[in-house]
């Protein structure tokens, strides 16, 4: 039995290319700001090909100054980020970005009753380069502000009077938008499931953005139709629960997101109501399953996939050209009309 094979080494690369083995190490880790003629790169690269050499991970990482790790920090217990059907078209979007870049991603689940600074040592001590926060509260301000002072942050949501960047929707509009649709349809009596506690920032915008529609069209807010979700299809299906044991409950229902509504729909069924006949519903995120439930749910279309990809783009040019002026992108949404809502839409 033969001896293995070596494994080529930077040595080899250099010997093959005539050059020495810094200038390997140079262009191969991709080090900007050093003059090597291009035909030397170029030699570099088909020895290095030829050979199979690659270059280890950690020297790598040593020569760039960076470790090429972000992090995605969600503000959800482990339980609802496994239950978040909205979640993997906006890691497509990130995925993609990060990847031809050569980064690579953690997700971090990070409770609401978990102290962010914990997390923070945790991160500084696994060396990310850069952090994603998605589904911001408004307590995150202060952590974010001293995190942001040392590490690129960016903001997928939105968090009023802070400096980082973000990416988000109009969540007031959109929501605003899917209760006039069922203004329109003649319910008068319309109620909101929350697609988490208002301490998040999205949920408290979809919160305003309902009362906002009911107001326009002279409209009573009632307390008493508002039930909290807490993004679970679970949460939705208590939630839809405590309104349907109303001495009058609402003929309409915004769900603020799509999981949350699924399982409003599960408790209507089992209270024998028919959807849109008893009880309309209308949802908000457009993930894939909404357009395959029974029946096909009337939802706000959020970009996910778009949203994860600007988050990107604006993290990396965060650390590969300094702190950008602070900025925010609002990306547009859209009614998808469907059966749920009783307008009688295609699947």
């Amino acid at each position: 039995m033969g001896k293995p094979r070596r494994a080529p080494t930077a040595e080899d690369v250099a010997r093959l290319a005539g050059v020495s083995r810094t200038t390997v190490s140079l262009v191969l880790n991709g080090v900007v700001g050093v003059r090597i003629p291009e035909e030397t790169r170029r030699r570099v690269r088909e020895a290095a090909a030829r050979l199979g050499y690659r270059p280890h991970a950690a020297a790598r990482h040593l020569v760039r100054g960076r470790a090429e790790v972000i992090a995605l920090v969600l503000r959800q217990t482990p339980d609802q980020v496994f239950a978040d059907a909205f979640l993997p078209e906006v890691l497509r979007g990130l995925s993609r970005v990060l990847r031809k870049a050569g980064f690579h991603l953690l997700i971090f689940p990070l409770s609401p009753d978990h102290p962010p600074e914990e997390t923070v040592a945790l991160l500084q001590e696994r060396r990310v380069d850069g952090l994603i926060l998605s589904g911001p509260r408004f307590e995150d301000r202060e952590w974010l502000a001293r995190w942001s002072q040392e590490t690129p942050v960016v903001l997928l949501g939105r968090l009023s009077d802070t400096p980082i960047p973000s990416v988000d929707v109009d969540n007031v509009q959109a929501a605003a938008e899917a209760v006039r649709h069922l203004i329109r349809l003649g319910h008068r009596r319309i109620g909101l499931i929350t697609n988490a506690p208002l301490s998040y920032t999205a949920s408290y915008e979809r919160w305003l953005g309902y009362r906002q529609a009911l107001e326009e069209a002279g409209l009573l807010y009632e307390e008493a139709w508002v039930a909290f979700g807490a993004f679970t299809p679970a949460s939705g299906a208590a939630a839809m629960e405590q309104l349907l044991r109303l001495p009058d409950p609402p003929t309409a229902v915004f769900a603020a997101s799509d999981v949350v509504a699924f399982g409003a729909l599960q408790t209507i069924r089992r209270h024998g109501l028919r959807v849109p006949q008893d009880i309309a519903i209308v949802g908000f995120d457009d993930v894939p399953l909404s357009a395959y439930v029974d029946p096909p749910l009337t939802t706000v279309h959020l970009p996910a996939e778009e949203l994860g990809l600007h988050a990107g783009h604006l993290l990396l040019r965060w650390i590969e050209e300094g702190r950008p002026p602070t900025q925010e992108i609002r990306l547009a949404t859209g009614l998808i009309i469907r059966q749920s809502c009783g307008a009688g839409g295609g699947a």
